[in-house]
């Protein structure tokens, strides 16, 4: 899987040729990465750290391993998507609704964008909060099949799978530096965070 090589670190053939197109020639056709490398690039150049999984157990081992690397076994999580509670149901963790006692927030997303390697949100996750009321570390739990080109194609998304009531409060996470480490002047303003993705195979 394409995937793989970007996670890995393998190269394909035509690599250097999707990421410097402007030194191909004027009239040649510009070739275009699929949508996961494409993430993958732009979501490791704006600090974000995944890990790929190919089954369910794999994404609960995953989050043992987060937990454990950052010393969070004990720490509250900010937990306001229901449905990860029957996701992780039989792990240990100490879940909580209140902002100022969480040390991380476990999530899941409405799409992951290609273009930018951003994360778009809305209300089925973050409720009517705004992003730096969130905690700074944040766990996100995405399947393969959340990949869409850009913005637009994933607001779409939103509006056909909720007819009956379109979310409110959408946005996008893009920067994933830890905040303290957030030099970037670019970025002045705007909410970094912490984040991994655990990434589910689900094509």
């Amino acid at each position: 899987m394409s995937l793989f090589r970007k996670i890995f670190g393998l190269k394909s053939d035509n690599e250097e040729d999707n990421i410097k197109n402007e030194e191909r020639g004027k009239y040649m056709p510009e070739i275009k990465l699929p949508v996961d490398e494409r993430f993958t690039i732009n979501f490791k150049a704006n600090g974000g750290k995944f890990l790929y999984c190919e089954n369910l157990d794999e994404i609960r081992e995953s989050l043992r391993l987060i937990l454990s690397e950052n010393d969070w076994q004990n720490e509250s999580v900010l937990l306001l998507d229901d449905r990860l509670k029957e996701l992780f149901k039989g792990m240990e963790y100490k879940s909580t609704k209140n902002l100022s006692e969480a040390t991380y927030f476990l999530s899941t997303c409405e799409y992951l964008i290609s273009d930018d390697g951003s994360l778009l949100i809305s209300s089925n996750q973050i409720a009517e909060k705004k992003l730096k009321e969130l905690p700074p570390n944040f766990i996100i739990y995405a399947t393969t099949s959340q990949f869409v080109e850009n913005i637009g194609e994933g607001l779409r998304g939103i509006k056909g799978k909720n007819k009956e009531k379109i979310p409110t409060n959408i946005t996008t996470i893009k920067h994933f530096k830890a905040p303290a480490e957030d030099k970037d002047f670019l970025s002045y303003g705007s909410s970094s965070k912490n984040l991994y993705l655990l990434l589910l195979e689900d094509l």
